[in-house]
């Protein structure tokens, strides 16, 4: 007997949000499994933030649904809350207290036992590298330890998920480097929803990817695999052992060719081709290299990088 599927983690149906006359988001669709690193990757203005406050149930949809671990974020959001860590893109943090006297307080907000509080204190200071700062006054921080503050406040109460809104934006790249270690050592215990801007903390952090513009889900899927789906056999590297002068005009001439971008690393000669969409020119190419005598030593399709997928999927001429 087959094991059941589990139902996911959080389930968006059809969820549209207008400000005034004007929808953010249109008809958005997802799941995120439990123990699940999703990034919600698109544009500014895309609709990447009134997504993460629908999750979190500060905002509530114009229509559809969300659920969080069963809990519609509208009809049962104490219960979402209880369940959820957010740090939206503004950390709302009190510069005039110290760090452990802010956790406390965000302890206490969420209804957390003083004994639990001072358990687990400990615990979120040591896991975002706040120990030399824990008696600081929070305005006196850099913007990356606000930031980790800020992450503190969102794990402190153990949620079952945690969602961030641009984690990395406007810190200095050391920061940037240790914020995405430390978000990727939640990720192992948790259920993660990561928005950002930023392509390779996306492709470096998340397990897959949701690509959003103008408020509507574009691409869903690893980033490997949407490198495969679009780029398909559209481009190939090949190495050819012959004169270069000869091999490139022979490979330029083959139907079905757009390009080709020659470069001789220490007298390796490669063959960047870009054909046409749908065309697979592999046995072409083949009997170009081998009918001239040259030999064929390498052949590889090459995968777009996620910023190649995002710029096709967020550019209106491609859409």
């Amino acid at each position: 007997m087959q094991a059941p599927v589990p139902a996911p983690m959080i389930q968006a149906s059809d969820v549209t949000h207008y400000y005034g006359p004007y929808p953010a988001i249109q008809e958005v669709n997802f799941s995120v499994r439990k123990g699940e690193v999703l990034g919600f990757l698109g544009p500014n203005g895309a609709g990447k933030t009134t997504t993460m406050r629908i999750l979190t149930g500060f905002l509530p949809p114009s229509r559809g649904s969300v659920s969080l671990d069963g809990f519609d974020v509208v009809e049962k959001s104490l219960e979402v809350r209880r369940r959820v860590g957010y740090l939206p893109e503004t950390v709302p943090l009190y510069t005039d207290m110290t760090v452990t006297n802010y956790l406390k307080y965000m302890g206490t907000l969420r209804g957390m036992p003083a004994a639990r509080i001072r358990a687990r204190l400990g615990e979120v200071i040591d896991v975002c590298r706040l120990g030399d700062y824990r008696k600081t006054q929070i305005g006196k921080l850099s913007k990356g330890f606000r930031q980790r503050v800020g992450i503190a406040q969102a794990i402190i109460h153990e949620p079952e998920v945690l969602v961030l809104d641009e984690p990395t934006i406007g810190i200095d790249p050391i920061q940037v480097v240790e914020t995405r270690s430390l978000i990727q050592e939640l990720g192992r215990e948790q259920t993660v929803v990561l928005s950002s801007h930023i392509l390779p903390e996306v492709s470096m952090i998340c397990e897959r990817v949701l690509i959003i513009h103008e408020g509507r889900i574009v691409a869903e899927d690893t980033p490997q695999n949407l490198a495969e789906g679009l780029q398909g056999l559209e481009r190939l590297e090949v190495e050819v052992g012959g004169p270069s002068a000869q091999v490139l005009p022979a490979l330029q001439q083959i139907n079905g060719v757009i390009s080709v971008t020659h470069r001789n690393n220490q007298g390796r000669h490669t063959y960047t081709i870009q054909a046409q969409p749908g065309r697979d020119l592999r046995d072409d190419i083949s009997r170009a290299v081998i009918g001239n005598g040259w030999s064929l030593r390498g052949m590889q399709l090459m995968g777009m990088s996620l910023e190649e997928i995002f710029l096709r999927l967020t550019t209106q001429e491609d859409l």
